[in-house]
């Protein structure tokens, strides 16, 4: 017995290891690192165990690593997606949830990042999701684990709602007991409960609903729905277990509320005015606009019932937004990429780059929001978000430079994640 355990701890030290002895070297065509607005021509990427340990030129290189060829290909960070719901799908999805258990809503929800990590995104936030458990964050631990293959996940359990709010299903009978697709909650007892509730099961963010939705049923975005005292609760149980607070915020009274009490981040931002501009300044939050879910619901939802009211404010309000994200992104607020992606078309997210740079953002400071700016926003720019000695070897690569079209990110050809190879074009 004792002979067998022996083996066995030799064999598991054995592999680690081995892991730690794979040596790989990548040889880049050009080098977009993100730490800093430079491209670098045919530099080397040095990579031990799922860690980068030097970037240089080609006097790198030796026999002792496995080289990737990438000479013909410009090579950037892995990408960050701060704002998805992995287990959301279809235009009716307040209720679709419920068709399918937990369990099925996992699985469904696996094969989701799974799909996403090819495209190039390494690492998701995932802004509270519909479940009527923690699904997500069970395809998470299982990811760490090593169970799966998939993309670094933090994010909340669910998003806060009031009754009635965007996390209510309000368009059913009150003779209906549905299990709504977000945490219903009111006042300050029940906000606090819910808060450590989310934390018990795994969230490592907490997402409040402070406005009305665009996409839900029966609600009003221009609305502020919880309280000063609620939402301020919400923050304070956060902070007490080092938990950062992810704001849903539409109205411009509900964005400078929640703005100056101290979340994290603004998620859509859509009605911001001078006033909320100056203040993600003065408070260093960051803005995460989803800005092409709009056109993709103009032009994919226009009659569908499920999203009527979501195509109609969409098309009232898109070109004054817009003003305003064009603004916010002159006066330098700290904007990171966020797509809102619910199980969409193939290679949807990367299309929010195109905006950014559309609204007056250099295509290498779109990159860098969804790298570098992502990865200060998650509080991981130790670990991810940029090309360096030390960060884990979280690496994509196009065929072309998105400098010169940004929707090259779109049709990425490699992706490399902790230093292991999950697409490659040859």
């Amino acid at each position: 017995m004792k002979k067998t355990i022996f083996l066995l701890i030799l064999v598991a030290i054995t592999s680690h290891l081995s892991l730690a002895q794979e040596k790989t070297a990548i040889l880049c065509g050009k080098l977009i690192t993100a730490s800093n607005d430079q491209v670098l021509d045919k530099q080397v990427i040095l990579i031990e165990g799922e860690r980068i340990v030097a970037v240089g030129d080609q006097s790198l290189l030796s026999e002792e690593y496995t080289l990737i060829d990438l000479s013909e290909y410009t090579v950037l960070p892995g990408l960050i997606d701060a704002h998805v719901h992995p287990l959301i799908y279809g235009s009716a999805y307040q209720t679709n949830f419920l068709k399918g258990s937990s369990a099925f809503n996992a699985l469904r929800g696996l094969k989701t990042v799974q799909t996403w990590l090819k495209e190039g995104w390494t690492t998701l936030r995932i802004a509270g999701d519909a479940d009527v458990q923690y699904a997500h964050l069970e395809i998470r631990d299982a990811i760490n684990q090593g169970m799966f293959t998939g993309p670094r996940i933090y994010g909340a359990g669910h998003y806060l709602s009031i009754t009635g709010g965007g996390g209510d299903i309000n368009n059913f009978s009150p003779e209906q007991k549905l299990i709504a697709d977000g945490l219903v909650v009111d006042g300050v007892d029940e906000v606090r409960k819910a808060v450590r509730q989310e934390l018990k099961n795994g969230s490592d963010w907490i997402k409040v609903l402070v406005t009305g939705a665009f996409m839900s049923a029966g609600d009003n975005p221009q609305n502020v729905h919880f309280s000063e005292e609620e939402l301020q609760t919400v923050i304070q149980e956060a902070e007490r277990r080092g938990v950062p607070v992810m704001a849903h915020a539409h109205s411009t009274e509900g964005i400078n509320m929640a703005i100056r009490m101290g979340v994290r981040s603004i998620e859509h931002g859509t009605f911001l005015s001078d006033e909320s501009i100056d203040l993600f300044l003065e408070h260093g939050t960051y803005l995460i606009p989803t800005i092409y879910i709009g056109e993709y619901a103009v032009s994919n939802w226009d009659g569908d019932p499920a999203q009527a009211k979501s195509v109609a404010l969409h098309k009232k309000y898109q070109e004054p937004t817009n003003r305003m994200y064009k603004k916010a992104i002159e006066r330098g607020v700290k904007i990171g990429i966020g797509s809102d992606n619910v199980g969409f078309p193939p290679n949807f997210a990367a299309n929010e780059f195109g905006e950014l740079v559309k609204l007056g953002m250099s295509p290498m400071k779109a990159i860098q929001a969804g790298t570098r700016v992502n990865a200060e926003l998650l509080g991981k720019d130790h670990e991810i978000g940029t090309i360096e000695s030390g960060k884990l070897a979280d690496i994509i690569a196009t065929k072309n430079n998105p400098l010169d079209d940004i929707y090259e990110l779109t049709r990425v050809k490699f992706v490399m994640k902790g230093g292991k190879v999950i697409l490659s074009d040859e």
